[in-house]
């Protein structure tokens, strides 16, 4: 006579995972409800926190900078410029994501590739732009000032990035 012993365990083993199965379906259907931009519902929340927190981040290391730098009142206008020129740009021009890859899908490969060129200008001015705020609003500053911004402008962890990269 043949045991079932080995038969009653690979059925209660498959059982198993077809429940674990069922049961990870269903969790992700109840987690995709949708926000009205059309994005799930994890994956826009969790894109809303890291853009606030970028933003809190920036906001915080620029106010950082300001109180450090001590600026007179005369430095005022070219720290507004260079403040407004130093924000980011995808948001700044008002892009989203997920509508331009829906637009993408529309074009064909060639249209497509004049798209990324225009952004890529885009960023390319953007970046000059910033360039031009920050040297015009360098200028303004006394060579105590220029020092502080030298050292402090770019954001931590940027900072210890390229030390690390260049130790021996």
């Amino acid at each position: 006579m043949k045991s079932n012993r080995g038969s009653f365990g690979k059925r209660a083993l498959l059982v198993g995972l077809i429940a674990g199965g069922g049961i990870l379906a269903a969790s992700a259907f109840a987690v995709t409800a949708g926000d009205p931009a059309g994005k799930p519902g994890c994956e826009a929340r969790q894109g809303q926190n890291v853009h606030a927190r970028w933003e809190a981040r920036h906001a915080a290391h620029l106010a950082a900078l300001k109180d450090k730098l001590k600026l007179a009142p005369g430095q005022e206008a070219a720290w507004n410029a260079f403040a407004s020129a130093s924000q980011p740009g995808m948001h700044r021009m008002g892009g989203d994501r997920q509508a331009m890859r829906a637009e993408f899908e529309k074009l064909n490969t060639p249209q497509r590739l004049d798209r990324m060129q225009a952004m890529a200008e885009a960023r390319r001015a953007r970046m000059a732009e910033r360039a031009e705020a920050t040297k015009a609003f360098y200028a303004e500053l006394t060579p105590a000032q220029q020092s502080v911004f030298d050292a402090e402008a770019m954001p931590k962890r940027h900072r210890d990035q390229h030390q690390h990269r260049h130790q021996s």
